[in-house]
């Protein structure tokens, strides 16, 4: 603590004081509620919700947080802790409550979900995969069932509704403290449905893709979402900074060959980097140079590569190195089946149907000889950063924000509050052990593991990809060491391997997998017999081996964090060489000086905690480095915003307007077509403008210029198309049957909009079926929208 903190005091023990009085009133409520019968206690809920016909909601949240703690006890069997009241109290008021694992965040969201849900507006909470969501609206709602609320819950599969029927047998919990057998608790439902719940969980790309599917609709009954009152975002940091970088889109296939890319496939291998093209890892970028354009063009049999062949040539032969020499296959993918399918660099889990935008997938997918799927045109889009923006009130929960505490502010305008444990932490973090060469690395962390697997000590070994997953399990089968390997490959097993992690002499081997929303137990299953839980305890508890550190220190303390819950003992180590890609990257240099200083031999280690600081400070300047790549692409995609409120208001006005149900579906339609080219060409007009920097000329001020001007183009056009469609429709066919005009003039191809369109739409009637159709595609109009 600094000197100013000593005098004034720390902000976040402020804060903390000052729930203290509110978890001390929730406490005396306590002995009131537990004479209450259930029906009793069930009758609260409708008292609340008239109260608040005339009184905030802070007024009652004493009583509702004690209601809730009530219902708990009664339903799971767990009662909140203070200082998960406390947290209860920081999400309600629209914060982060920074928890550390194994602190029951899960039980904690249930204390503002209930209060929030009053209002009868719909809350919304959000994790990080179907799982959790699955298991989540079952495990908590049973609490919400018990008082009278409804759940709801929407997941890559389908949406469905909480079934309070099912009877629950002792035997079905499983180690997450939820159920086998989630489904059985879940009834199918519509995801208008599940939306209509008070409360509806799911995952952040469903709510998201819903919100845009809801602004796609042509009619009221095909939107699903109520509004955006409040959300709780579980993991928020994963969410609202690690994906940040990767937006939500809706897109068409279009009809682009494939060929393309096999080409620049085969060239990028006969290129010489450093001569050819330079690489630049922290950009994550590859630039041409005029040797590698020569060469290139040679083997194409052409000139000039950018007269003859123009941008997009070069555009995929950049691509092609990228996918070359920046994405490395069982590290930032797999190819299963046949298809290239993106590993999550933050969670270590499969992204299956996302991916690589700007033909990069394409790219990748010719590198490695798998069939190409075709590019895609953008029908919506939206960043998580300004879909999150949506919600009047939005909060969350993480065991690590306190890194990133200065960009929840700045973007989301989010401050966090360190909530403290219920048990005072007694894992050990040990200082970093260093090594000058990858090799001398691997082989201590096998004497180490060999070590602690003697003394019976369980082990849990985090890597950053599957390939270094696979490449430790093999040194470790080498030396005769029983272990579990648990990565995206095999994760169907996630659950069991996890459940057994905790065991007396259990070596665990794990990608970003385990690091976040589970808690292993010591001696696994709580119902083990008590010796084995003595003996894991007696060994040190959970040792946690990362064998890199991670860009973002987030990612490292979410590893840490699997080791220690609830005051149990534990310790954590990372085994560091200078030839990891961390290292050799962003800091080696100076801590190579620093090794040299200590006159360290290159096979062994050194532990010291300037080193570590040294390290972290890299980490800094990387989380520095991303937090200004993210809100460089927020700048630019708040403009977009802007534009996407007003068109998604417009098309708004037009489906709840009392028009005819056919002046509404050709408005809306005609909205979409242009749109959909809008978005196109703001997505060209955004890479033309990073020129203007060379004449000193600012790119985003550039873009927002030129941004406005197009929009305001776009908006003259809507206008004029559909005055114009109206007023052909009325004078060639009259109102009988206007249905079938209307869906003949714009054409909908398998419920989707047409994959192209132009910015001048024609009257189809005046065209013959051998003429040229209106959309610019240069085919017959027979052959295109005549079809």
């Amino acid at each position: 603590m600094n000197f100013i903190s000593k005098i004034f005091g720390d902000q976040n023990s402020k804060v903390l004081k000052s729930l203290e009085p509110v978890a001390a009133r929730v406490n005396e409520l306590e002995k009131e509620y537990e004479k209450l019968s259930e029906e009793a206690l069930k009758e609260k809920t409708r008292e609340f919700k008239e109260r608040l016909t005339r009184e905030p909601l802070d007024d009652i949240l004493p009583n509702a947080f004690a209601v809730v703690r009530e219902a708990s006890k009664r339903t799971l069997g767990q009662r909140h802790f203070d200082v998960q009241i406390m947290g209860g109290i920081v999400l309600h008021r629209g914060e982060i409550a920074e928890m550390k694992t194994g602190e029951g965040k899960t039980l904690v969201s249930t204390l503002p979900v209930y209060l929030n849900a009053l209002l009868g507006k719909g809350v919304h909470v959000v994790t990080v995969n179907d799982y959790l969501a699955q298991r989540d609206a079952v495990w908590m709602g049973q609490i919400y069932n018990f008082l009278g609320l409804s759940v709801g819950c929407i997941v890559h599969e389908g949406s469905y509704i909480y079934d309070p029927t099912r009877t629950l047998k002792d035997d079905e919990r499983d180690i997450f403290g939820g159920f086998k057998i989630v489904h059985e608790f879940l009834r199918p439902a519509t995801r208008k449905e599940a939306y209509e719940a008070d409360i509806t969980y799911g995952t952040n790309n469903e709510f998201g893709f819903d919100y845009l599917r809801d602004n796609m609709a042509y009619s009221k009954e095909q939107m699903s979402q109520r509004g955006h009152h409040f959300a709780i975002v579980d993991e928020i940091d994963s969410i609202l900074i690690d994906e940040a970088r990767t937006p939500l889109i809706i897109s068409v296939p279009d009809e682009e060959s494939g060929e393309l890319y096999r080409v620049f496939a085969k060239i990028a291998p006969n290129l010489v980097e450093n001569t050819d093209y330079k690489v630049d890892e922290k950009l994550k970028s590859v630039a041409i140079t005029e040797s590698g354009i020569e060469k290139v063009e040679n083997m194409l049999g052409v000139s000039d590569i950018y007269s003859e062949k123009g941008i997009k040539y070069v555009h995929q032969l950049e691509q092609a190195l990228r996918a070359k020499v920046l994405f490395v296959r069982d590290r930032d993918y797999i190819v299963k089946s046949g298809e290239v399918i993106i590993v999550d660099e933050f969670t270590g889990r499969l992204m299956p149907g996302r991916r690589w935008s700007e033909g990069l997938h394409q790219a990748i997918e010719a590198k490695e000889r798998v069939s190409i799927q075709k590019e895609s045109r953008t029908l919506a889009t939206i960043t998580f950063q300004n879909y999150f923006r949506l919600y009047k009130k939005l909060s969350g929960m993480t065991g690590t924000a306190q890194t990133s505490a200065e960009e929840f502010h700045k973007v989301y305008n989010l401050e966090v509050v360190r909530i403290p444990t219920n048990k005072p932490l007694s894992r050990k973090d040990l200082p970093d052990k260093v090594f000058q060469s990858e090799t001398g690395k691997w082989k201590a962390l096998a004497q180490e593991i060999k070590e602690r697997y003697r003394r019976g000590q369980p082990v849990l070994v985090g890597t950053v990809s599957i390939e270094k997953n696979e490449k430790l399990s093999a040194i470790l089968q080498r030396e005769g060491i029983p272990h579990k390997l648990l990565n995206a490959k095999n994760h169907e097993q996630e659950g069991a391997i996890i459940a057994q992690a905790g065991k007396l002499g259990v070596v665990t081997i794990a990608t970003n997998m385990a690091g976040r929303g589970v808690d292993i137990v010591l001696g696994g299953n709580p119902q083990n017999d008590p010796e084995q839980i003595r003996r894991v305890t007696d060994s040190g508890g959970l040792l946690v081996i990362g064998t890199e550190r991670h860009e973002a220190r987030r990612i490292d303390d979410q590893l840490r964090g699997r080791s220690g819950r609830q005051g149990d003992p534990g310790e954590t180590q990372f085994f560091v060489s200078l030839e990891d890609d961390l290292m050799r990257i962003f800091g080696s240099d100076r801590i190579k000086r620093m090794m040299g200083a200590f006159g360290i031999p290159e096979e062994e280690a050194i532990e010291n905690k300037m080193v570590s600081r040294a390290i972290e400070s890299a980490q800094a300047k990387i989380e520095g480095f991303h937090f200004d790549s993210r809100k460089h692409i927020l700048e630019y995609d708040d403009v977009m915003n802007k534009q996407r409120q007003a068109i998604y208001k417009k098309r708004q006005a037009i489906l709840f307007s009392g028009e005819e149900e056919q002046k509404k579906m050709l408005s809306l339609r005609i909205i979409d077509l242009l749109w959909m080219e809008h978005i196109d060409a703001m997505e060209y007009m955004r890479s033309s403008v990073n020129l203007r920097a060379y004449g000193q000329r600012d790119p985003l001020i550039e873009y927002k210029n030129e941004g406005a001007r197009m929009f305001k183009i776009l908006l003259s056009h809507i206008d004029s198309e559909i005055e114009h469609l109206e007023s052909h429709i009325k004078e060639h066919t009259g109102a009988n049957n206007q249905k079938q005009t209307i869906s003949n003039s714009i054409p909908i191809i398998n419920n989707q909009l047409p994959a192209t369109s132009n910015q001048s739409l024609a009257t189809n009637n005046k065209l013959g079926r051998n003429d040229p159709c209106y959309c610019g595609s240069g085919k017959k109009y027979k052959r295109c929208h005549g079809v």
